[in-house]
């Protein structure tokens, strides 16, 4: 259980932030960046649920995927390492990877198969699941520049953010009337 009493402690007025160690970083940290873009992208699935509320398969299961970001941002706040005792620490599980591509392939196998690409948009919930796959993109390209950087990051927390993208870009072609509302891209149309 986390408290959390005083909302503002002025200790990163001067730019700094503590990872989960304890440890004083920059705010512009790689791995705040990482875990930042985490938030924003849970931010954008809470957008996306207000307008879930004619669908209870998928507002459960992007519940369950916010709670589990929240998971994720505490996994990057903590650096991994190589001694670490397994279960001693919260980390992203291969099970939770595994979740989040059971759900991809009963989505995606409701849908048409696509012959184009889809502009973001249609209805207000896939246009929000849309803005929620970029960030949650930007995400997994802040956390692999952080492990090029030699810092670590988990295999399954890599592997949920790759997963995360293709599960919310399935989740907006269902929030499309399971695909009926989506625009699709025409090359060359405005030429």
């Amino acid at each position: 259980m986390v408290t959390l009493n005083r909302i503002y402690t002025r200790t990163g007025d001067a730019g700094t932030t503590r990872l989960a160690t304890g440890q004083s970083v920059s705010k512009t940290d790689l791995r705040v960046e990482a875990y930042g873009c985490v938030d924003e992208t849970n931010a954008c699935i809470g957008l996306a649920r207000v307008h879930l509320t004619h669908d209870p398969e998928l507002d459960a299961m992007l519940g369950r995927i916010q709670n589990e970001l929240f998971d994720l941002g505490a996994d990057l706040a903590m650096p991994a390492k190589a001694d670490e005792e397994p279960g001693s620490k919260l980390r992203i599980l291969d099970s939770q990877v595994a979740r989040l591509e059971a759900e991809i392939d009963s989505l995606n196998d409701r849908l048409p198969g696509l012959k184009s690409f889809i502009l973001p948009g249609g209805t207000p919930a896939a246009a929000a699941l849309h803005l929620a796959r970029t960030v949650s993109r930007r995400a997994e390209r802040e956390a692999v520049r952080l492990t090029e950087t030699g810092e670590p990051v988990s295999g399954p927390a890599m592997r949920y953010l790759n997963r995360l993208s293709d599960h919310l870009f399935v989740a907006a072609r269902w929030a499309n009337d399971a695909g009926k509302a989506e625009v699709f891209w025409e090359s060359g149309a405005t030429r």
